[in-house]
């Protein structure tokens, strides 16, 4: 038996910058459930199949800003959710903090991309209709983090 993690979606063409996103997620999740130490987890997803083709700057400011930040950015979210954050599966939980990092540290970033990155990884992560309900989440916080970008793209 090998100890090499296998990716969700190994046939799907995926970019460095998307591959990062999706280790991040896988380590924002183990974070979530075992609630190791960053550098641990992030030593552990280093090792796993297919991740010298991420993005590793995007994957390390990911995994380690959405963690170091994480109670700021569910202030943030607080409000904008329909149930509490413990209510959340973690793989919801895992998107929003991430989408929600995102969103306020990566300006140059557009929102869109952030929101549409952040439902990809639901869809391909997440149950059923996870991805519909992050996509309105970050939709209504990208409203109030990014108030300039988000009623330019509505014009």
């Amino acid at each position: 038996m090998s100890n090499t993690i296998q990716h969700a979606n190994p046939n799907k063409n995926r970019t460095p910058r998307h591959r990062a996103r999706e280790f991040a997620l896988q380590g924002v999740y183990e974070w979530l459930l075992n609630n190791e130490a960053a550098g641990v987890i992030d030593a552990h997803i280093r090792e796993a199949h297919g991740f010298e083709k991420s993005d590793r700057e995007h994957f390390n400011a990911v995994l380690h800003g959405t963690i170091n930040q994480s109670v700021q950015l569910r202030e943030d979210l607080s409000g904008l959710t329909d149930r509490g954050i413990a209510e959340l599966s973690p793989i919801e939980h895992a998107v929003l903090l991430i989408g929600a990092y995102e969103l306020k540290n990566h300006v140059e970033i557009p929102y869109r991309v952030v929101i549409n990155e952040a439902v990809e990884l639901a869809k391909s992560f997440g149950g059923v209709d996870g991805h519909r309900y992050v996509n309105g989440v970050l939709d209504k916080l990208a409203a109030r983090l990014r108030p300039e970008e988000f009623a330019a793209s509505k014009q």
